[in-house]
């Protein structure tokens, strides 16, 4: 009896791996495609993209960028003009003029959310934001934790992909830990 409840477990064990090693796969996938995707902003400083994802179909993107019918000049004399669109509310706002609904989806993003856009983020019923590097500032990381949102960093380091689910427990010692790996990276 002993030995069933063991190798039931160890099966457990094995699709949970198989279906973390899927998702990660994934959201690997959407992430290069959000850098892609970023390419189309006309912003010179940084370059921003984003999928919003549900039941596996791309419901949404966007960039940043300024509004439409606006010049698609995002900078002036090397400071972002206070009108620019980040990536995650350009998604965001284009899902609400779609027939398609962002509560339960998931937001891949190059870059993590800043304070407004972890909002808008918040607002919008996303469920899960999974970004590659972090923004200048991590407050609106911090927000996502708060609320209840599964913050997924997805990145890149030493030649291979690392998952880390952030929590408001480990997210700041999780993003110093980023912060010292990137500093040996640039000696």
């Amino acid at each position: 009896m002993q030995e069933k409840k063991t190798l039931i477990l160890q099966i457990k064990h094995r699709l949970m791996d198989t279906r973390e090693q899927k998702q990660m796969l994934l959201d690997s996938r959407y992430l290069r495609m959000t850098q892609i995707w970023a390419e189309n902003s006309y912003c010179r400083r940084r370059q921003v993209g984003a999928l919003l994802v549900k039941d596996k179909m791309i419901i949404s993107d966007g960039y940043n960028g300024t509004p439409a019918g606006f010049e698609n000049v995002c900078e002036e004399d090397d400071h972002t003009k206070p009108y620019v669109l980040h990536a995650e509310a350009n998604a965001i706002t284009k899902v609400a003029r779609s027939n398609n609904s962002s509560d339960g989806a998931t937001l891949y993003i190059t870059t993590s959310p800043c304070m407004e856009c972890s909002k808008l983020i918040i607002q919008a019923g996303i469920a899960r934001v999974v970004f590659g590097e972090y923004y200048r500032m991590h407050d609106g990381v911090d927000l996502l934790c708060r609320a209840g949102i599964e913050v997924v960093h997805l990145w890149h380091r030493d030649g291979e992909y690392r998952s880390i689910t952030l929590t408001s427990e480990n997210s700041e010692r999780h993003y110093q830990t980023v912060e010292k790996y990137l500093a040996t990276q640039s000696q």
